[in-house]
């Protein structure tokens, strides 16, 4: 691909030599220019969208979602307000990108930041967010929170019935003595029972 300055070199020794109208020479920088665009990385396509979304702009957003999704867009009142804390990893494999997303809601408990990954696509050779699968990605974070109360509720359990397990362990071997006491006298008065009969 000619670089910027090479093309604007080439026009304008065209322009000066052939004497072309001036007007053909702008219509003709106007069109290699546009030919030329740059496609955002995967991180700069989620960088924009999120900022689109945070700041309740759903049709910037929409640019840059992918066609099938794009109707899913609509304004969400938990990320109104809120701020891209930032991007991270990015893994790409083929015409499939992720990116490690940082999202800190406003008045969210705990000034916790939600992290998630956005998925993204390639659409027309062009980095788009699959929302569809972004959604699904976010809605599975309750249940992150979910079940890290339970491991937690799960250790405080653990760490109670270790500190209980002497106090059973010695409750238990009581019973067992108990029962084998129980069982010899048992065992006593059925021989003596056999004991008498036999007579």
């Amino acid at each position: 691909m000619m670089k910027y300055k090479s093309l604007l070199q080439i026009l304008y020794r065209n322009y000066t030599n052939h004497k072309t109208s001036g007007l053909m020479g702008v219509f003709s920088l106007l069109f290699i220019l546009s030919g030329c665009q740059t496609t955002l990385s995967p991180e700069q396509t989620t960088t924009a969208f999120w900022k689109a979304m945070v700041n309740g702009e759903l049709e910037s957003a929409k640019k840059y979602t992918a066609r099938e999704t794009q109707d899913l867009v609509v304004r969400q009142e938990k990320i109104i307000g809120a701020s891209l804390e930032k991007t991270g990893m990015i893994v790409i494999d083929g015409p499939n990108a992720k990116v490690a997303t940082v999202v800190m809601l406003k008045n969210h408990e705990n000034n916790k930041p939600l992290t998630f990954d956005t998925v993204l696509l390639k659409e027309d050779d062009v980095w788009k967010v699959d929302y569809q699968k972004t959604l699904n990605n976010l809605s599975i974070l309750p249940f992150g929170e979910v079940i890290n109360s339970l491991r937690a509720i799960g250790d405080v359990i653990n760490k109670k019935l270790e500190q209980q397990m002497p106090l059973f362990e010695n409750q238990v071997k009581s019973f067992s003595d108990e029962l084998i006491r129980q069982l010899d006298e048992f065992r006593q008065q059925l021989e003596k029972a056999n004991a008498t009969e036999r007579k």
